[in-house]
């Protein structure tokens, strides 16, 4: 009986140590999940662009045709030999051979813009196709068409054309939150020179002296247009009113109650997934697919765009775009909608703060501490638009991080990077992924513990009943 007894205890101390390992392996996994340095963790999409961008620079325009982020989140570089293919592989990214350098598919940019000037046009470099797309929008007419044509032919087989619907506009539109005699368009950042605080918009939105209102009626003055650039490029500073506060310096309102901290500044890569949000369709996401490019809008041409498949429309002029917490533009214009989908297009931020000579605001930490700024600023952070939907009612949101924790407005889903990545404590707290191998290890251990105190009570009565034999 002695000996099945510890047969038994053998057999569930086993039992317990596997528990034990698979717990823990399960722990681990769910660990380097949520938390590793992989595509989906934070700041994994921004070390593949820069990868890219990196590679891409230091090989050269005659031996590379631009960077992307692949389905896989790994950095993409198109290259043009085979040394190249090995440096980029050297590097942890992945080699696309293809035809033409990224000197060529520039040159075809240059001449395009040498071209007349075709109002309804745009073009940007698809890297991945290897090609600069030149699209036309529903009011060019056949003739335009035509004359377009004849130039891409002359360039050659690196441009192709594509025609789409809609009209390429600046979002502008008579309705809330930020009011002006032109129009309404949306806050996008909150900004300073040292001495007085801007809202940074788009440019389009209005000239240097316009006056903008945070309601329809004209009542509450918010500021004055003292700034900007358009066309050519789209940015422009509000100053703000004496007396007004710029409510949370930091935190971008995202409709519903809801806020995104924002720690610095980032450029926008092909491939990446970002959200913006406005004050007509509130927050969307999508894809950048180009950058560096050009559209002639009815009132001019803007160069040095981000193109993209996030949706706007009209009054959504302004708003901020950004990617896991770093702020990355504001909204230009595009076509389409938020019905049928469409191309929209935002300022870069960089080229922005710095024509302006002013930095984003810094949005100050739950612990009282100013938020990290980026590499690239002295200090970071994003207004909330004017007048939101709903101003936020987490100040103390993560960086990126939508507050309070709830789903998304309907219809948009969780855009990558909106989410901030979740803290160890957090992790382990959540059943859904490291709970239920901490519960396999509290479980494990519990046994092992109880039988270890079964064993060792066993052993104290073998002993004493040895003694009394022995006696």
């Amino acid at each position: 009986m002695r000996h099945a007894r510890r047969n038994v205890q053998r057999i569930a101390r086993l039992a317990a140590l596997g528990g034990l390992l698979c717990g823990g392996l399960m722990v681990s996994y769910a660990a380097a999940d949520e938390g590793g340095d992989g595509p989906a963790a934070a700041g994994g999409t921004a070390h593949a662009a820069a990868t890219g961008a990196r590679l891409v620079a230091e090989l050269g325009p005659s031996r590379t045709a631009g960077s992307w982020i692949g389905d896989d989140g790994r950095p993409v570089v198109a290259v043009t030999d085979e040394a190249a293919a090995d440096a980029v592989e050297r590097a942890g990214a992945r080699p696309k051979s293809v035809r033409y350098t990224l000197r060529e598919l520039r040159s075809a940019t240059a001449e395009l813009g040498d071209a007349p000037r075709v109002s309804g046009t745009a073009w940007a470099v698809d890297y991945a196709a290897n090609q600069v797309v030149v699209r036309a929008d529903s009011t060019v007419s056949a003739a335009e068409w035509t004359r377009l044509a004849e130039v891409a032919d002359g360039i050659g087989a690196t441009v192709r054309m594509e025609r789409v619907e809609g009209a390429f506009t600046p979002r502008l539109n008579g309705a809330e939150p930020m009011f002006a005699g032109t129009g309404r368009c949306s806050a996008g950042f909150n900004v300073t020179d040292g001495r007085s605080e801007f809202v940074l918009t788009a440019g389009h939105c209005g000239p240097v002296g316009t006056d903008w209102f945070t309601g329809r009626d004209a009542r509450q003055r918010l500021g004055e247009t003292v700034s900007g650039s358009f066309p050519g490029d789209d940015y422009s500073l509000v100053r703000y009113a004496p007396g007004t506060d710029p409510g949370q310096a930091g935190v971008v309102a995202v409709g519903g109650g809801r806020g995104v901290r924002v720690t610095g500044t980032g450029a926008a890569a092909v491939g990446q997934r970002v959200f913006r949000s406005g004050s007509t369709t509130g927050l969307r996401s999508g894809e950048v697919t180009g950058v560096n490019a050009t559209v002639n809008y009815p009132q001019g041409t803007v160069s040095g765009l981000i193109e993209t498949t996030v949706c706007a429309e009209p009054g959504d002029s302004g708003g901020p775009l950004l990617a896991g917490g770093l702020a990355l533009g504001v909204t230009s214009g595009g076509n389409g909608d938020c019905d049928e989908g469409g191309t929209t297009f935002f300022q870069p931020i960089g080229e922005a703060l710095d024509a302006l000579g002013v930095t984003l605001l810094v949005d100050e930490a739950p612990d009282g501490r100013a938020a990290t700024p980026s590499a690239r600023d002295d200090g970071a952070g994003a207004a909330p638009p004017a007048d939101p939907p709903a101003a936020p009612t987490d100040p103390a949101a993560a960086p990126g991080a939508m507050g309070p924790a709830d789903a998304p407005p309907a219809g948009v889903g969780a855009a990558p990077g909106a989410a901030a990545e979740p803290s160890l404590l957090r992790r382990v707290s959540d059943v859904r992924t490291l709970g239920p191998g901490l519960f396999v290890v509290a479980g494990s251990l519990l046994a092992l513990v109880a039988l270890r105190i079964r064993s060792e009570r066993g052993r104290r009565r073998y002993r004493s009943e040895y003694a009394r034999t022995w006696g």
